[in-house]
């Protein structure tokens, strides 16, 4: 197991079970792993990186066919769970691990926690959705079909001043040009086959985690409304929530110092 103290970037892909992905480890203390969302990559969490890699041992992984990780099989919530459940067993100190979800990656990360308790300790969840109702599936199904026929090109504009608050954006300048950024460096048919598993997605069975959870969400969050926060605690055993001001659905790029705050004051609570 290589372990990165810095944010040098790894020059090989590293065999997860069966699949190659990108995988980067900064840091010293706990194990926590961060698992992106639809168009995300690694980078998504270098504002968490950057100011916590002195509290935690941070595993990050672009999910299969998304940033530098190669499309390889089936790509579902399920099948991600799997690969989820494989980086922790195999990158872990103890395999078990504190685990960060964003916007599809909460689905992700809800999964591998009904099936997995064992490998979970502590669960945040940064923008956290569950399975779309059908308006939203057809919607998401006609984005993979756009991309398909345009490229990402064709969603990136949208996305990015779409999911984000103006307000955020007028703070940092940077953020929609980050998340645009993203975005293109997509494979096309990678994202379009990860916004099928999306609309194909059915709800992890929340009454059987039995992990502490932190909800994070903005008040301008369309994907992530508070009232889905909201219900969605009220399913879980042990769980609390946050909602941020004025911020919109990419959680940590928008609101950085909160997610930091909120996130280490829950896992470092004994």
């Amino acid at each position: 197991m290589t372990v990165t103290t810095s944010l040098a970037q790894p020059t090989e892909l590293t065999s997860i079970g069966t699949k190659d992905l990108f995988l980067e480890t900064t840091g010293t203390g706990p194990d926590v792993v961060l698992v992106h969302g639809l168009g995300g990559a690694t980078p998504f969490y270098d504002p968490l990186v950057t100011d916590l890699a002195g509290n935690f041992r941070f595993i990050r992984y672009d999910f299969n066919g998304h940033g530098r990780s190669p499309l390889s099989g089936e790509l579902s919530i399920e099948t991600l769970a799997e690969e989820l459940a494989e980086v922790i067993r195999t990158q872990t100190t103890s395999s078990k691990a504190h685990v960060v979800g964003h916007s599809m990656g909460t689905l992700i990360v809800q999964q591998l926690a009904a099936t997995h308790p064992e490998l979970v300790d502590k669960i945040v969840l940064l923008g956290p959705v569950r399975a779309q109702p059908d308006q939203a599936k057809a919607a998401t199904r006609a984005r993979a079909a756009l991309v398909r026929e345009q490229g990402m090109s064709a969603v990136a504009d949208a996305i990015s001043c779409g999911a984000t608050s103006d307000q955020a954006a007028g703070h940092n300048r940077l953020l929609r040009p980050l998340v645009r950024e993203l975005l293109l460096g997509q494979d096309a048919e990678a994202y379009a086959q990860a916004c099928e598993a999306l609309a194909a997605a059915t709800n992890p069975e929340l009454s059987a985690i039995t992990s502490p959870v932190l909800l994070i969400t903005g008040d301008e969050d369309g994907v992530s409304p508070p009232s889905l926060n909201e219900t969605i605690a009220g399913e879980l055993k042990n769980a609390q929530r946050h909602t941020i001001t004025d911020i919109g659905h990419w959680t940590l790029l928008e609101a950085p110092d909160f997610v930091a705050d909120y996130l280490t004051t829950f896992l470092q609570d004994t």
